[in-house]
């Protein structure tokens, strides 16, 4: 049978383009036994502030540049969460929807006291996947026995896991080898961001490039409709 699924790794409260990946395939796989990177998506994404773009960052600890994983990365400060909620809910509080998942959210920042970054960005993955109706499984590639390199690494899981086509994004064309896919009889789609249609949102100018949260509290159920993959 054929199965189309997708490798990547876990990021804080992601873009929409995220969950289109999500939504695209059979069964998404964490990658989440490779090196936690600074700086990344990993454990931070903006909100739209009256005061423009603002960071939400989960505070981590970082104890090696090369050796760290990020399923191994530790929340720093448990206040972490209680923060972000508090921003989020100044921002977005006149939304027009905000109120349609107040409790869903801040129930979940509230009782987040997941040690591990991965964890947390699990839970918060599984949430708004619910929020959008986006049932696709998840694994984690620790669950696969992996070869070092990094093209073998992707082709093992997609060979374990019974996928016939292998969605990416398109920033992975700089390193990711097609051919060997190929010879695997793996198809490889590349993820097309472009030409997203604009939604009503709060402080202009608009941004694409925010959290989902951003787009479900301003256009609540019909967010599908500003995504591509529904």
């Amino acid at each position: 049978m054929p199965k189309t699924i997708a490798i990547t790794q876990s990021n804080y409260i992601p873009w929409k383009g995220y969950f289109d990946v999500i939504h695209s395939v059979d069964e998404l796989v964490l990658f989440d036994d490779v090196q936690f990177t600074k700086g990344d998506w990993r454990n931070r994404n903006r909100i739209k502030t009256q005061g423009g773009l603002k960071w939400l960052t989960v505070p981590v600890e970082v104890k090696g540049k090369y050796t760290q994983k990020i399923k191994d990365t530790l929340i720093s400060d448990p206040r972490w969460a209680r923060k972000h909620w508090e921003a989020i809910r100044h921002s977005y509080s006149k939304a027009v929807f905000f109120k349609d998942y107040r409790e869903l959210f801040e129930e979940l920042y509230l009782t987040c006291n997941e040690e591990f970054l991965s964890r947390v960005n699990f839970k918060f993955l599984e949430a708004i996947n619910r929020a959008l109706g986006i049932k696709t499984p998840i694994r984690w590639s620790h669950d696969f026995k992996l070869p070092e390199e990094k093209n073998e690494r992707l082709i093992s899981i997609c060979r374990q896991a019974g996928a016939t086509k292998y969605i990416s994004g398109p920033a992975a064309k700089e390193y990711l080898d097609e051919s060997i896919f190929r010879q695997e009889g793996i198809e490889v789609e590349w993820m097309d961001y472009s030409n997203y249609p604009e939604y009503r949102q709060l402080f202009p100018p608009f941004e694409h490039g925010v959290t989902i949260l951003d787009l479900l509290f301003n256009e609540g159920s019909s967010a599908k409709t500003f995504m591509k993959s529904f």
